[in-house]
């Protein structure tokens, strides 16, 4: 690698920034469509919120990932696009581009509507004024949601031309699966009024409505899981699988008034669930779900949470299955409070306003890979993080470069790109074409630039890199596109790959690489392969059955598995208390040895602990929803023979509570016991699972560190919940 040859592209887009009551103009910038080579970049400016409403936008248009722009603000007729909103792109790569401006002088809204990749646009006038970004219907992207500064809910169904309002005093909206649509709603027309909302959906587009929960605090979706926080004098979370349909008791430890349930992520298969400690500790511990939802475990004790309740380094790591990253709160004399212990930061240090321009990286086709800032040692290293990378899944890792940097990731793996993250101007680019062992610099100006931030074009496949920032005047804003294309000339052939098995430890061991069931065997390319892998590139795997272990396995309720340990023990709290937990309406007691196997896992054969649940056909189901499951358009009909239905089941209740009475209980009734699970749910005020809901912690009586921590679990959807 002694020559090295980069073709370097440079586009400067400039506005005019004034002094004096201007604020400081932003960028944003969009990838339309998926190797389309189309990059929208939006720079605006306003004037403060004391003054006029007034502001300015220009818009600017790339055809080749960023190399050469065009300015085509003509095409929104110089009106002002908001910041807040910034360009909608469509998320099916459809070339389908929303920006929502302001009419200031007339006080109306439009849209701008385009579906050739922002090569035309067509004006719309808005008949509201919004309040959310538009939010696309991810199974079918010509129909849109929002609300209104009204609170009112408007849908489209021919992305944007024409609108109707479906609902009025939501408070929070979601799309669901099969174009399906949660809200909240309060007709008092207070949505700070929580603990008395109505959770609602419909199927068709606003055309039915639902009832499926009352009394409701707030709700996220999240996979096929549903989940709300229920008023009850106190707050009970509910999980449904089935829509809304069915709800139950998610059963986890108790929390007082002061501590919070969070959600974390959620897949098709589970959920993580964060529980906080008592006495503002700043910690809390990690539970995960059985497939229904309902039964956690304990997975991670003392996991770090922000003080305001909103961010934590749990990550998921796309790039290898199974993988997550979270920090842990470090008590005296731990394993984790020895000095040589590498932490990643994460979101919570982002949070803190630590110098960690970049969260951790990976992506799904470059196998292993993950870019990260962390630091060794003391809390004096934590100011200045270094990055490092990990090639197999977060298992190890290696100092790549010294301080805080930009990063990414490009040609599936092949290449990594960094640049330096500081407040002086910079004018020279780090890649590394063996995953960051080796690092080479290249000068990409002369004339230095600010800079503000890197990006490509999504998924990693690009081979194109673009900077944006400013000079030392102020006066223009500056993209710089770096094609790399011509660094790797030559092609990858099957020579330039090597087996790799994922997850190895002992490679002597029969269960060596085994995860969820199965062993991973990917085709990777050697560190030291100069060569492009290319826009088609996939990953090439070959699955092995595994044979059960306990690594195969959950602790199951009440039981959890001490630090250092695979084995599952009692929990102190629940010994000499029956396991019992409601589900689907009856109380199931469960006779465990303290194991449950994993949600997804494919194992065979091997280690298979005793469990068994039994219905004990007692009555559990909770009272707290009293869903109307009757759409708005019902007929009388329907109406009238609800009624008549109910009144022969409240005739046939009757006799039979008189029949037991009589001969079954000897004339007393009989009385429904809660199992321990339950009492404590409705003893004590439930955080948690609400968006806005600010959770305070000192965190200043222990020390931050952090560890990679793994779990054997399905990957999942990697938005935060």
């Amino acid at each position: 690698q002694s020559t090295v040859c980069v073709c370097v592209c440079v586009c400067v887009c400039s506005f005019l920034l004034c002094s004096g009551h201007w604020t400081m103009g932003s960028l944003s910038l969009a990838w339309v469509g998926d190797g389309s080579g189309v990059l929208l970049v939006l720079t605006t400016f306003q004037v403060p919120s004391f003054m006029m409403r007034f502001g300015q936008s220009n818009l600017y248009r790339s055809e080749d990932y960023g190399k050469t722009f065009k300015d085509v603000t003509h095409l929104i007729n110089h009106t002002f696009i908001q910041s807040e909103f910034g360009i909608a792109i469509s998320p099916d790569h459809s070339g389908k581009v929303m920006l929502t401006a302001d009419v200031s002088e007339i006080r109306r809204f439009k849209l701008f509507r385009s579906q050739d990749f922002g090569m035309t646009f067509v004006p719309t006038d808005l008949p509201f004024e919004p309040l959310i970004q538009m939010l696309y219907n991810p199974g079918d992207c010509k129909v849109l949601l929002t609300l209104s500064i009204t609170l009112d809910l408007w849908l489209t169904e021919d992305f944007g031309a024409t609108w109707r309002k479906i609902h009025d005093n939501v408070c929070l909206v979601r799309w669901g699966p099969k174009d399906s649509i949660y809200f909240t709603t309060n007709y008092n027309g207070s949505c700070n009024d929580k603990g008395m909302l109505e959770l609602r959906k419909t199927a068709d587009y606003g055309r039915s409505f639902q009832t499926i929960a009352t009394r409701v605090y707030s709700f996220v979706l999240g996979g096929r899981f549903v989940f709300a926080s229920i008023m009850t004098g106190t707050r009970v979370i509910h999980v449904s699988v089935d829509g809304g349909e069915v709800w139950n008791i998610a059963q986890l430890p108790p929390v007082n008034h002061e501590q919070f349930y969070s959600i974390l992520a959620a897949n098709q298969d589970m959920i993580f669930m964060h529980v906080d400690n008592p006495g503002d500790s700043g910690a809390g511990t990690i539970y995960v779900s059985d497939d229904r939802g309902a039964v956690f475990s304990k997975s991670l004790e003392r996991h770090l949470y922000t003080t305001t309740g909103s961010d934590t380094d749990f990550t998921a790591i796309t790039s290898l299955r199974g993988v997550y990253m979270t920090s842990v709160l470090t008590q005296g004399g731990s394993e984790y409070s020895e000095k040589g212990l590498l932490h990643i930061h994460a979101s919570y240090s982002t949070t803190m306003k630590m110098n960690v321009p970049m969260l951790p990286l990976s992506q799904p086709s470059a196998v292993g890979l993950i870019l990260a800032h962390g630091s060794v040692g003391d809390a004096e290293s934590a100011l200045s993080p270094d990055v490092y990378v990990s090639d197999d899944g977060g298992y190890s890792w290696l100092l790549a470069l010294r301080g805080p940097h930009h990063y990414t990731i490009l040609d599936s793996g092949g290449l990594l790109v960094a640049a330096e993250h500081t407040n002086s101007p910079v004018n020279q680019i780090k890649f590394s074409t063996d995953e960051g062992q080796c690092w080479h610099t290249y000068n990409f100006t002369d004339d230095p630039l600010h800079l503000s931030g890197m990006d490509s074009e999504p998924g990693s496949r690009s081979m194109n890199i673009s900077l944006w920032g400013y000079r030392n005047d102020f006066s223009k804003w500056v993209v710089i596109t770096i094609d790399f294309r011509k660094l790797l000339t030559r092609d990858c052939t099957e020579g330039d790959y090597v087996q790799w098995l994922s997850h190895s430890a002992d490679p002597s061991g029969t269960n060596d690489g085994c995860v969820l069931g199965y062993k991973e065997t990917f085709l990777r390319l050697r560190k030291d392969s100069v060569c492009w892998n290319g826009r088609d590139f996939a990953v090439t795997k070959k699955l092995s059955p595994c044979l059960c272990t306990v690594d195969d396995y959950h602790c199951d309720f009440g039981y959890y598995r001490p630090e250092n340990s695979s084995e599952c023990v009692e929990q102190k709290e629940m010994k000499g208390h029956p396991l019992e937990f409601c589900l689907n309406g009856t109380t199931e007691q469960l006779q465990t040895s303290g194991y449950r196997k994993i949600p997804g896992d494919q194992c065979e054969g091997g280690f298979q602990p005793d469990r068994k649940e039994t219905d004990l056909r007692r009555m559990c189901t909770s009272n707290a929803l009293h869903p109307n499951s009757l759409t708005e358009n019902s007929s009388p009909n329907t109406a009238v023979i609800v009624m008549v239905v109910i009144a022969i089941l409240l005739t046939s209740a009757v006799a039979g509570v008189w029949l037991v009475k009589k001969y079954v209980c000897g004339g007393r009734f009989l009385v429904h016991r809660y199992s321990v699970m339950r009492e404590h749910v409705e003893a004590v005020k439930i955080e948690g699972v609400d968006d806005l809901d600010p959770h305070y912690m000192e965190t200043g009586k222990a020390q931050k560190d952090g560890l990679s921590y793994r779990d054997a679990l399905q990957k999942h959807n990697t938005e935060a919940i």
